[in-house]
């Protein structure tokens, strides 16, 4: 019976060009090689970091990476005293937070947009995290 996966890796990866082709060439962590379109590889990765002297960049998000990861926000005034943040990520699942005050006469469109925001960006963060765990560790099978 045929099941359907889903799974994380992470790869190194270099432009490589085939047949006229732009993709990338890929090396899995057990030093296996293969070749991916460009289209589809970028479809599939999210760049972590670089290998700068033989060391990895890539252990850590940063709110750089968080920053590359999502859309700039939208924000909405939904009551007199509360905002309605969105932020789509690169994956388009759709993320929303609400920031309210207590006094209406206190009301800030921007501090609420930022606050809702913010939170978001720490999920995401949070998110990337899990992933990277993934991709670095796999699977701990008991």
């Amino acid at each position: 019976m045929t099941q359907m996966y889903i799974g994380v890796k992470m790869v190194q990866a270099w432009p490589e060009e085939r047949d006229g082709n732009p993709g990338y060439a890929v090396k899995y962590s057990d030093s296996y090689t293969s070749w991916s379109p460009k289209d589809v590889f970028e479809a599939a990765y999210f760049p972590m970091g670089t290998l700068e002297s033989g060391v990895e960049n890539n252990s850590k998000i940063t709110e750089e990476m968080v920053n590359a990861f999502m859309q700039e926000p939208t924000a909405t005034n939904i009551s007199e005293k509360s905002t309605l943040v969105k932020v789509t990520p690169l994956t388009g699942f759709e993320q929303y937070e609400v920031s309210s005050c207590v006094d209406p006469a206190n009301y800030d469109f921007e501090i609420g947009k930022a606050c809702a925001a913010r939170r978001i960006k720490d999920q995401i963060c949070g998110h990337l995290g899990f992933v990277l765990q993934w991709a670095k560790f796999g699977l701990k099978k008991q």
